[in-house]
């Protein structure tokens, strides 16, 4: 490993991993040598793109380059001031594994880094990618997702542009899903999901292993507009971490479960 990367965790206060709501100070070298301060790029006004990603992950390039794109048009008019780093999802996958990724894949925006287990827990990122922007002099996420979707660069964009004060002129198609709960969490035997949508339609629903892996599916072709509830029998899956994937239409939102028998 070139160079070992130094994790300074500064918390106010005791924050859940996996529900920061502030992000974690990284200080260090990344793979090139470049020196790395977060919370001084953040104090600077300056968006931070965090992307984590798996060895040998087919679908963990392609949202990285559509970030590389909507930055790369966002930097004409601010230059320097959209970071980027591309952390492998463990600390195993050394600098030159992390340094031909970014440069096979053509990313230039994204500074690779080695050790990436401690921030991706922080994050509470296991599906991958997991996707983090940083920004404020409050150090705050702006945005998170484990379920990357073409809507995100704009959910992005918006954001970057909003920090750097602009009013962004970019109308988002509205999510169809107005609530989504699960019940109860941890659960035990069975887990209740509901959800409020707004429009009729499919719905997709997938849970997800802490390795990523998706370990069910439940696909219903009609759903009428409404409540809609449905329940999942945990019995046969391990205690531990899980995520819930939820699709109705063209919106998707993840949330954590965890699973204690």
């Amino acid at each position: 490993m070139k160079n070992l990367l130094l994790l300074t965790v500064i918390i106010a206060s005791f924050i859940m991993v996996g529900n920061a709501q502030t992000a974690m100070q990284i200080q260090g070298l990344d793979c090139y040598g470049n020196s790395v301060d977060m919370f001084a790029d953040l104090d600077a006004g300056k968006a931070i793109i965090l992307h984590f990603f798996m060895p040998d992950c087919g679908s963990c390039p392609p949202p990285a380059k559509k970030i590389q794109t909507m930055a790369d048009d966002i930097l004409i008019n601010y230059p320097g001031m959209i970071k980027a780093y591309a952390f492998p999802f463990q600390n195993s996958t050394d600098c030159d594994y992390s340094i031909s990724w970014v440069e096979d894949n053509l990313l230039p925006l994204y500074a690779p880094m080695d050790s990436g287990a401690t921030p991706v827990a922080y994050y509470g990122g296991f599906g991958m990618p997991t996707v983090v922007l940083l920004g404020g002099t409050d150090h705050r996420i702006m945005f998170s997702t484990q379920s990357f979707v073409n809507s995100d660069t704009t959910e992005m964009a918006d954001s970057i542009l909003a920090l750097f004060g602009e009013k962004t002129s970019v109308i988002n198609i509205p999510s169809i899903i107005a609530d989504l709960n699960l019940l109860p969490n941890p659960a035990n035997n069975q887990l209740e999901v509901k959800a409020n949508l707004l429009e009729n339609g499919a719905i997709k629903m997938e849970l997800i292993n802490i390795t990523g892996k998706v370990i069910l599916v439940n696909e219903i072709k009609y759903v009428p507009t409404g409540e809609f509830v449905e329940r999942i029998d945990t019995n046969p899956f391990e205690s531990g971490l899980y995520m819930l994937r939820f699709t109705a239409g063209t919106t998707t939102i993840s949330k954590q479960i965890v699973i204690s028998h």
